[in-house]
């Protein structure tokens, strides 16, 4: 029996309240579950309004049923028609699908997502446009088996871009290894990098930041309990 951990952490550009990152975990129709994670242009409260209507759609039209590409393709076509292609977002879309029994990564433009499978990290390149901009719009699409020890980190701009300023970018090559060394615990993997590049910062937060690790383990229990753990300081 397969068991799903998602662990998310986040928090706002140094000095801005409202956060232009914004990240939804959703239940799939016929069983499995979905992050979506939208990076709308800019920061603060547009900001912020813009990611939420991007992550509310994407989390309705999947309950629905829909399929991950179709599904950021209609919010392509949402965002272009309501901010007359004046508003760009950046979006990922995780699914552990126990329909088909895969997991399916769906990207449009960003930073690279890391995909742990049989002990090999890899790297998928988000070079597909941004959502909200451009008339025609296709996403990424990713799709492999769903099974034990498979985990992913995705992350926005503010995780992957920190420390650049400073001359101490992170190296995809870090974060590949701290992805093999701690897939197994994604609560402690996603504070860690986030800690990681607040330090890269300063801890002054250059831009939004948003981390987001989904592992597939196994559960050995005949009982089926699930679990939802939230921090938010206010």
């Amino acid at each position: 029996m397969l068991e799903i951990k998602i662990a998310i952490a986040k928090t706002n550009k140094y000095s801005v309240s409202a956060s232009g990152d914004s990240v939804e975990v959703t239940e799939r129709p016929r069983g499995g579950l979905s992050v979506v994670l939208a990076d709308a242009q800019g920061s603060g409260k547009s900001a912020r309004t813009n990611s939420r209507l991007v992550v509310a759609k994407c989390a309705s039209l999947i309950s629905e049923g829909a399929r991950d590409g179709a599904v950021a393709r209609a919010v392509h076509d949402m965002l272009f028609a309501l901010r007359d292609g004046k508003v760009s977002a950046t979006l990922t879309i995780v699914s552990a699908d126990l329909e088909s029994m895969s997991l399916v990564i769906s990207q449009n433009a960003g930073p690279p997502v890391f995909l742990l499978q049989s002990d090999v990290s890899m790297t998928l390149d988000a070079s597909s446009q941004p959502i909200g901009v451009h008339r025609n719009m296709k996403p990424n699409v990713c799709e492999v088996p769903l099974e034990p020890s498979l985990a992913v980190l995705a992350m926005t701009d503010g995780i992957y871009a920190a420390g650049r300023a400073q001359g101490v970018p992170w190296q995809e090559e870090e974060l590949q290894s701290l992805l093999q060394l701690h897939a197994a615990s994604p609560s402690f993997l996603a504070q860690e990098i986030l800690e990681a590049s607040l330090r890269k910062d300063s801890m002054r937060a250059q831009d939004d930041m948003a981390v987001c690790v989904l592992y597939v383990g196994e559960h050995a229990r005949d009982v089926k309990i699930r679990t939802l753990n939230v921090h938010l300081p206010c």
